[in-house]
């Protein structure tokens, strides 16, 4: 397996060789249009301002409406900057205040008023921990008395039953804030009308109203200008009743994303709820990585630091004590771990009054969005001369005499046409101009991509996929490289004990504890209960006990239970002096207790190799110490490779004793204290099996073949990586595993230089020993050779790689609150298939636009061509306006809708990633856009021109017909099968570059849905709306004509997909071309581009620090 299967595309990337932490950003920017943008993750707001003052917009509202609503961001910074301030201006105030109250020996403090069943109100609560008053809660009894005054228990935590529940929300509230009411559909009616053209249009439909009603009356004057008012509300409905509906998806989704579910203590057992349904008094165990859930107090931590910049807007990191109890909801737990006590919920903290006044959400812009903005404004340049040629033409025809009646007279002579007919003529004209303009540029395209992107979501989310960022989403289409976690993401994460060497010996069974003397057993407990994060529920009336915990907790537990082990027994037994919880730099956790003799002892428990290597003594099975000699050491060595061969996690405990009169006894040195890793003790080493996923394989399979490399990084030593990845296909047994770089410790390639990084990077596809920060050096390697780099990852230590990727993967299940914040996809399944899907699903999302554009540019080329060569020729155009927009209904909304929800196929996964420069329009897309529109434009010109004989074959009694019936059924018909033309080529449009486009057709029933409704909605405007479309009904042998013509474009398509078409792209040529004109406007920009350049520079700047922070 070569680096070159993957290879990248190395000329569909930003500049590799940037130094910037950030290449997307750092591109050259100056160099670029406005709308090329590679990556709108953690872009400028001078980069983002600059497409927006480059698009052309007809209805800024609406166009800009799921975009970053800059004013409103710098506005939010600016609210968030007020509220911090105004929370340290308090904090600072109370400490003011309680120094001069120390100095006068008094102190202020609110006395508890019982509310209903409790001894004190919300407001006292808010108060103590809002202020940090460290003597009202001396005042108030302690964490024992504020318990008492909630009715909890601070081990068991509250009764939780339904009852006990709804009296705290009543009394307390709800850990809920109010919410800003969400866009109603009024509102977007009312954007929906903002639109530039259709005021205009509507304008016209007025005066023309106005004027139909005074010259002809008020039954025949009406239909013109009603007819036109009538489409344009449709088309307001329409749009409106679409956007309504997405703004809705995207409300659901953006609840689940702060749906935070956590564990909380409920009647002696750990059961996970979601963040809304914690109440006053609860119980919460806190680890790191956590989200403080609510204002609290401490009851009991270890080594417990805080990261409260996200409240304070300090960076430092705060530590948590006896001294220093209070803990604010909103908060990070940046190291350690600890219990608290909720005191306040939701609007009563300062999380609560920040939430509430920035929780609307302001939307986010996809670099596909800004690109079709970019497409957008090119066409709507091109559809705007169009249409002020048009309206010159006609303008100088009709008052030049040139524009005729039926019955062959000049519409307007000058001193003879009455003023009022005149400018009824002239708002004729106008119309004709406006409706074009509104189906030349094409304002729904960026909107498309929101569409697809709200349905994929919503779609991800049954694949066990939460999207957090939307431009995440179609960044996912373009991976070229996935950084993928072992443990729960290939593997199931459910671990078990299944080898065990204890006593000096292997045991067999591990879990026989006859072989096992009392003291080791005793030591053992000791280690496994007192250095552990889970817990064991035993029920009172019997039962199984219920073991909660990581995997690898939960597992070492249960062994421990089968050993005989009493958790409750073994954890009051003895008093924990201090903890170093897990280190994902050292591998393991230790913990200092002091049993009831005074002495103490301190277990460690990690990474088998790493702990052996601090051993100096085992534990036989007689209780003896036995030194570790070198053949001893070499049969633990040689135990670890053999299950680690046999894909076994190995974790090994021991222990020391120590000094107790060495042992710190002031808070602030415990803090600080470095627990003694030396001379230990072994006791057990343990072999934890975690199956693979079942069809892991298949799922990296089909990322190989789809152009996408996945390497393993994990924490594991590298023989149980190498054996899991041959097991994930990761590796392949006809490959040489042990070629050089294949696989890697984290620390060999932490040490290599930056460019030595970068070409193993290309080449590795197994990271075993790796730490947080090798999978940083990993990714930021990667990037700078090119990929679009995809890494999973569920630790606090994570982040920084999660927000250094391209698409940050989180855990939803083992994964910290700071890992998912990080992320811009949460997988809540852990499942590397759901990865896999996350891939479909993105190329989906390019795959459905690129067929949205094909379809919409075939029209948009069709509808203006035909209307101008007409309108110059003759001075008549064949499409009037109504029929123009329900043209554009079709197009713009319907024809959205059904392409745009096209669900991911096989092929998407068969193709190699799609580059994040390569052009929007493929020559694929463009040999079959000019296919269809000459065809259409063609046959349709020749029905303008020469339809007269087709009918009189067609309809025998034609020729006795009226001049102006005449031209009003060639009309028709030219109307009627432009609008089949795309009927038929929607279908089409679904398969670019498949022979089959009815593959899939049934399953997708929302295409047939639209299909249909277009169809039977095009039948009644032909036949039964006369009046209102300029239409007259057909006869049955007219509609065959217009199927017929629809249907030719079907074989038509067929054929044209073996034209060959060159690599190359079309708008490279383009570039070679026109290279000197691309760098004069670029001078042209001058200083305001130097300038906006250097903005840029410093918000990413900006940017860096505060992720640095």
């Amino acid at each position: 397996m070569s680096s070159r299967t993957y290879g990248g595309r190395r000329d569909d990337l930003e500049a590799a060789s940037s130094s910037s932490p950030y290449p997307d950003n750092h591109e050259d920017e100056t160099s670029s249009g406005p709308f090329d943008i590679t990556s709108t993750k953690n872009a400028s707001f001078a980069r983002l301002r600059r497409w927006r003052q480059a698009a052309l917009v007809l209805n800024a509202s609406r166009r800009f409406r799921y975009t970053l609503d800059l004013k409103r961001e710098e506005e939010k910074k600016q609210l968030i900057s007020k509220i911090k301030a105004h929370a340290q201006a308090i904090r600072a105030a109370y400490l003011f205040k309680l120094a001069g109250e120390r100095v006068n020996g008094t102190t202020t403090i609110l006395p508890p008023t019982p509310h209903g069943d409790f001894a004190i109100g919300p407001e006292q609560l808010a108060s103590m921990t809002r202020d940090h008053n460290l003597s009202a809660l001396q005042h108030y009894g302690g964490l024992d008395g504020l318990s008492g005054m909630l009715k909890t228990n601070l081990d068991k935590g509250i009764n939780g039953d339904d009852a006990d529940l709804m009296n705290r929300r009543n009394v307390f509230g709800s850990n809920t804030y109010p919410r800003k009411k969400g866009r109603s559909f009024w509102r977007f009616v009312w954007e929906a009308c903002q639109d530039l053209t259709l005021i205009i249009l509507m304008v016209a439909a007025v005066a023309s109203l106005a004027l139909g009603m005074k010259t002809e009356g008020p039954k025949e004057g009406c239909y013109d200008g009603g007819s036109i008012a009538i489409a344009v509300i449709l088309v307001i409905v329409v749009t409106a009743v679409s956007d309504y509906k997405q703004s809705l998806q995207f409300k659901n989704l953006d609840e689940e994303k702060r749906n935070i579910h956590l564990e909380v203590v409920r009647g002696g057992k750990r059961v996970e709820i979601s963040i809304y349904d914690i109440v006053v008094g609860d119980v919460v165990p806190l680890n790191i990585g956590d989200q403080v859930p609510a204002d609290g107090v401490l009851i009991s931590g270890h080594s417990l630091a805080m990261d409260e910049s996200s409240m304070t807007g300090e960076s430092k990191i705060v530590n948590k004590n006896s001294k220093e109890p209070f803990l604010m909801s909103g908060c990070k737990v940046a190291d350690g771990s600890g219990t608290m006590l909720v005191t306040s919920v939701g609007i009563n903290t300062e999380w609560g009054l920040l939430m509430a006044s920035i929780s609307e959400d302001n939307g986010e812009e996809t670099p596909l969005q800004v690109r079709l903005n970019g497409v957008a404004t090119f066409i709507g340049i091109v559809g705007l001369t169009v249409a002020f040629v048009v309206l010159v033409v006609l303008l100088v025809r009709y008052f030049t005499g040139h524009e005729k009646n039926a019955d062959g007279t000049a519409q307007f002579i000058a001193g003879q046409t009455k003023v009022g007919k005149a400018i009824d003529g002239v708002i004729k004209i106008i119309t004709i101009a406006v409706v074009i303009v509104v189906v030349a540029v094409p304002e729904g395209l960026p909107l498309a991509v929101t569409l697809t992107l709200a349905y994929s979501m919503r779609k991800m989310m049954a694949d066990k996929a939460l999207v957090r960022r939307l431009s995440a989403c179609e960044t996912m289409g373009s991976a070229t490289t996935i950084c993928s976690d072992k443990t729960g993401t290939l593997t199931l994460n459910q671990m078990t004990v299944v080898e065990a060497y204890v006593g000096g010996e292997k045991i067999d069974p591990p879990d026989s504890s006859s072989q096992l003397s009392p003291t080791l057993t005793s030591l053992l407990s000791e280690g496994i209960v007192q250095n552990s994060n889970g817990s064991v529920f035993t029920p009172e009336g019997g039962g199984d006990v219920e073991v909660s915990g990581s995997p690898t907790e939960k597992a070492i537990l249960n062994w421990g239970i089968k050993l005989g082990m009493k958790f409750d027994a073994v954890r009051s037994g003895s008093s924990i002096i201090h903890v170093f919880p897990f280190n994902s730099e050292k591998k393991r956790s230790g913990v200092a207790i002091r049993l009831p003799d005074s002495k103490v002892h301190i277990h460690w428990k990690g990474a088998a190799e790493m702990v052996l290597a601090a051993c100096t003594q085992y534990l036989d099975a007689n209780d003896n110490f036995i030194a570790i000699d070198e053949d001893k050491g070499a049969f633990f060595k040689k135990a670890i490779e053999d299950m680690a061969a046999s894909r076994l996690r190995c974790m090994a405990i021991a222990y020391r004793l120590y000094e107790s009169e060495r042992v710190p006894t002031d808070e602030e040195e415990l803090t600080q204290w470095a627990l003694p890793e030396d001379d230990l003790v072994l006791l057990a080493i343990v072999g934890l099996k975690d199956p693979c996923r079942p069809g892991v394989k298949d799922s990296v399979r089909l990322c190989q073949n789809a152009g996408v490399k996945v390497l393993m990084v994990t924490g594991d030593n590298l023989i149980t990586a190498k054996a899991t990845a041959l097991e994930c296909g990761i590796l392949n047994l006809d490959v040489d595993v042990d070629a050089p770089n294949l696989i890697m410790e984290g620390k060999e390639f932490r040490g290599l230089t930056d460019v030595r990084r970068e070409e193993v990077a290309e080449k590795i596809f197994v990271m075993g020993r790796s730490s947080p920060n090798d999978k940083l050096l990993l990714v930021q390697a990667l990037r700078k050779r090119g990929h679009v780099v995809a890494v999973t990852g569920d630790g606090t230590n994570d982040a920084p790689a999660l927000h250094e990727a391209d698409i940050g993967l989180s855990m939803g299940i083992s994964g910290t609150e700071v890992a998912k914040e990080s992320s811009d996809i949460i997988i809540l399944d852990d499942n590397f298939s759901s990865v896999v899907k996350v891939v479909r699903w993105g190329r989906s999302v390019y795959a459905n636009i690129q067929k949205f554009i094909q379809f919409q540019l075939t029209v948009n080329v069709a509808a203006i061509t035909i209307n101008v060569v007409a309108a110059v020729s003759t001075g008549d155009v064949p499409l009037t306006a109504v029929q123009l927009l329900w043209v554009n209904l079709i197009m713009d909304t319907l024809g959205a809708l059904a392409l745009a929800t096209e669900p991911p196929t096989d092929h998407l996964m068969v193709r190699t990633p799609v580059g994040r420069r390569e052009p929007l329009i493929t020559n694929i897309m463009w040999r079959n856009l000019l296919i269809q529109a000459m065809y259409q434009v063609t046959v349709l010109l020749v029905l303008n021109f020469r339809g007269e004989s087709l009918l009189l074959h067609l309809e025998h009694d034609y020729a006795n017909k009226s001049s102006e019936v005449k031209n009003e059924v060639k009309k028709t018909l030219i109307f009627n099968s432009f609008v089949l033309c795309q009927i038929f080529n929607e279908f089409n449009a679904r398969k670019p570059e498949e022979q089959n486009i009815f593959e899939g057709f049934t399953r997708n029933y929302l295409f047939m849905g639209i299909v249909s409704i277009t169809v039977l909605l095009q039948v009644i405007m032909v036949e039964f709306l006369g009046n209102f479309a300029s239409t007259v009904k057909l006869s049955w042998k007219l509609w065959l004509v217009s199927i017929a013509i629809g249907f030719i474009s079907w074989p038509l398509a067929f054929i044209g997909k073996f034209i060959p078409v060159p690599r190359t792209p079309f708008s490279e040529h383009f570039k070679r071309i026109f290279p000197r004109r691309r760098s004069s406007r670029r001078s042209e920009g001058g200083a305001h581009e130097e300038g906006a350049h250097e903005e840029e520079i410093r918000e990413e700047e900006e940017i860096r620090e505060d992720s640095q922070q």
